[in-house]
Formats: C-alpha cells, structure tokens, sequence
C-alpha cells in the first residue's frame, strides 16, 4: 500500500527524496499517525510536501491511494443518500435567507465541532431531517446541510450560512499550484518583480528630501531650509510581442490578461506592443488581427526601440520548419529576403534581455516540435505559469 503511496506521489510530481520516505516510515513505526489515516494525512503531508503549492498534488495522490479506506470522517453512500433533498433545496434556501437576520453567531470551538461529528458518523444508522442532533438536512443541527446553524461541517448539498469549518472531499489547495495556467492578478504580480528603480530621470523634483533638509537646516543655523527631490521610478522598458491566431487562438483570453495586466502596470518607463503570427519576419503588427499594412518594420524597431528594453515574446512556436527556415516562409507577409530563424537572431542581437513565454511547451513528438526547439536555442524558453513566469522575470532582471 505504502509503495503504491510513494509512486503516486511522482506520478503527480512531487520530488520525495528517499530520505523523506523513511522518515515517514519512522513516524509510522513510532506511532505518530495513531492508527488514524487523517493523522497520517498530515503527518505523511509535513514530512514530504515542501510548499503549499505542492498541497493539491499530495491530495491527488492520498486520494488514489487511500480512497476505498474508511476515514473517521468519510461519509458513506446511505448518509449521502439521506442528505440529498435536491427537489427541497431551493424552498429551503429561501427559508434561510428570510431567516438571516434571525440568526445568531455562536463561537464553538472547531476540535470540539470535529470530534462530535466524528461520533455521529459512528452512531447514526437512519434519515434525520429537521432536527437539532443527528447529521441531517434543514434543522439546527451542526451538521450536514440546508439547515439553520452557523458553524459546523457541511456534508452534501449546497451551503445555507457559508459559515461550515469545512466541506467534506473539497480539494482546497487547487488554487495554490504553481504549475497551472495563469490569471490576470498573478499576471501583475509577476510583472512587479520588473523593478529598477532610479532618480536619474527627467522628471521634476516633487518628493521631501528629509536627509536634505536636516542637512540644510543644520547648516543654515536651524532655521527650515527645504529640500525637494525627484521620486525614485522604474526605469524598466518593456516590450512586449505577442504570437496572434492560428494555434493561439485557445490562448485568446490569456493573451488578453496578459495585455491588460502590462496596460495596467503602470510602474514602467515605458511599455510598447506589438504582434506577429508564428514567427517574427520584416514586419510586426499593431493589432491582434494581424491585417497587411497595419505593422511596422521590424528594422524600424531596432533603430527605434533601444537595446536595453526588456522583452518579452510570448507564442507556443507552433510553425512548421519551412516557417522558420525558408525565405519563402512567411504566409501573411513579407520577410525581407531573411527567414524567420535569421530574424529571431536578430531580435537577439539587438537586445540585451529577451525571454520567450510558451503557454503549450509541446509534449513527446508534436510536428512542431523541431521549430519549438530550434527557438529553445535561441532564447530562453519558459511555460507561461505562475512559476514559469516568476522565472522569467528574473531572468530578465538578472545582471548578466
């Protein structure tokens, strides 16, 4: 049982050393877990699982493994059966919506709750409904659901006061996972970490110098003498190229979060986009739709865009080898005699710090991946996740 534990856990991506794995098995030799599988839950989860992003994955993983095992809290198939009143819930919703304001707040002790529930599972064998005791739908009872208390375990169907200490089979750590795809505030968040801060710009002097005016006033025999200084801004440059349509096309609305999150970000010097469609060639575009005649010259670019802008270019590289080979590759435009291979090198060229953010990273042997790999070489690829992007941006930041 054990062995089929610890491959699991791989299995789902967790890197448990051998160390960490006899550990446990110290904690079970010496009674850590006491004969109770939620005790060796988060036992087996403190000793193996090193941040909180890797929570779900443990869940997963504890899941498969020990799902057909009677937990002190498992519910079985009658207590299921019994607590679904699907064709009652909206009646008894409305119930308790007219009977909010009615309901006081009582302060229980969260074990307290946890253990009586654990000693109804045992000593329950029949439907309650109604009632103030047993697990049970549309009472004052603590437990089950619909019903009128607030604080307890909901088990079964849809919460009343929202108020349960937890919900049976909720995997609560999804969210937590660095690996999955991201959203517009994990966007930003990321992006802050694009800070360079100087007073070297030419703006004006709006900011107290406090160290400059106790200096000043000093010498000038204590009389306030202020001193004014320009505020410390970033002075990242950002430039941002975004593959459009074909294969990003099931990315359009994280392309988007990715768009408003650097539109929002309003801490850079500068921030400039623009967009191509498979590879970079002779022209980029002003808009997503990626129309003939609404682009700029790539070599306008280079002598227009200065060398120290960060950027970054987002795409899946998901072209076939003549898009990035031939001369002849591009199929929306003109490529100025060079093939898109020598215009990516180009681009690395011209500017200091440029990474490529991939939201696919094609697995196994996908027809693109040979185009995706010669990018690989080029620019330092990452997969557009919380992790991933984090990544990225210190790459960006990094001094060599």
């Amino acid at each position: 049982m054990f062995s089929k534990f610890f491959y699991a856990l791989k299995d789902k991506g967790l890197e448990v050393s051998l160390g960490e794995w006899l550990d446990l098995q110290e904690a079970l030799d010496k009674g850590l877990c006491e004969s109770s599988l939620t005790q060796f839950y988060y036992v087996a989860r403190m000793i193996l699982v090193k941040s909180e992003t890797e929570f779900d994955k443990f869940d997963m993983a504890f899941e498969e493994c020990f799902k057909g095992i009677q937990m002190e809290t498992e519910v079985g198939k009658n207590m299921l059966k019994w607590l679904d009143k699907s064709d009652m819930m909206e009646l008894a919703h409305e119930e308790a919506r007219n009977h909010l304001n009615q309901v006081e707040e009582i302060h229980v002790d969260k074990e307290d709750v946890e253990q009586t529930f654990k000693q109804r599972l045992k000593d329950q064998n029949e439907e309650h409904n109604g009632g103030s005791f047993w697990i049970g739908t549309m009472g004052k009872t603590s437990f089950g659901n619909t019903g009128g208390n607030v604080g307890g375990v909901r088990v079964g169907g849809q919460t009343g006061y929202q108020s349960a200490f937890s919900v049976v089979g909720a995997r609560k750590y999804r969210d937590f996972r660095d690996d999955k795809v991201i959203d517009n505030r994990q966007f930003q968040m990321a992006l802050k970490r694009l800070r360079q801060f100087s007073t070297k710009l030419d703006i004006p002097k709006s900011e107290l110098d406090i160290d400059g005016t106790i200096d000043k006033t000093c010498n000038n025999g204590g009389y306030l003498q202020i001193e004014m200084m320009k505020p410390r801004k970033n002075a990242v440059k950002l430039l941002l190229l975004m593959d459009s349509g074909g294969t990003m096309i099931p990315y359009t609305k994280l392309m988007n979060d990715l768009f408003q999150s650097v539109n929002k970000s309003n801490h850079f010097k500068d921030v400039k986009v623009y967009y191509f469609h498979n590879c970079i060639y002779s022209k980029l575009y002003k808009t997503p739709e990626c129309e003939n005649g609404d682009w700029i010259d790539t070599e306008w670019l280079f002598r227009n865009v200065d060398s120290d802008y960060k950027v970054i270019i987002v795409g899946d590289a998901a072209m076939a080898p003549e898009e990035l080979y031939s001369e002849s590759g591009n199929y929306r435009g003109p490529n100025g005699g060079l093939s898109g291979f020598e215009w990516l090198h180009l681009v690395k060229r011209h500017y200091k710090k440029v990474v490529w953010m991939n939201p696919k990273m094609a697995p196994g042997r996908a027809p693109w991946r040979e185009a995706e790999t010669a990018v690989k070489e080029i620019f330092p690829m990452y997969k557009l996740t919380v992790k991933g992007l984090n990544e990225a941006m210190v790459r960006l930041m990094a001094n060599k």
